[in-house]
């Protein structure tokens, strides 16, 4: 019965600690979560993109094939500098 249990539950009880901490505090950076960072307007660009990837394309190559231009500035995290 109790090899039975450890199939169950592949992960230790630490390792899914560290994962459910590890979805909370996704996307920080310093106090700032991405959506925060590029705000609607990145997400929608990034969208664009990710929407034109197929399992032969990148959404980059698809779009530059298409002529669809994709403003990248718009969700690239800028540097601290700036």
């Amino acid at each position: 019965m109790a090899s039975e249990r450890s199939h169950e539950n592949l992960l230790s009880e630490e390792a899914q600690r560290n994962i459910i901490e590890g979805g909370r505090k996704g996307g920080q950076k310093g106090g700032k979560t991405r959506a925060e960072q590029i705000g609607r307007e990145g997400y929608q660009e990034m969208g664009r993109k990710g929407g034109l990837s197929t399992m032969e394309k990148s959404g980059e190559e698809a779009a530059r094939e298409k002529g669809i231009e994709i403003d990248e500035s718009k969700y690239k995290t800028k540097s601290l500098d700036q």
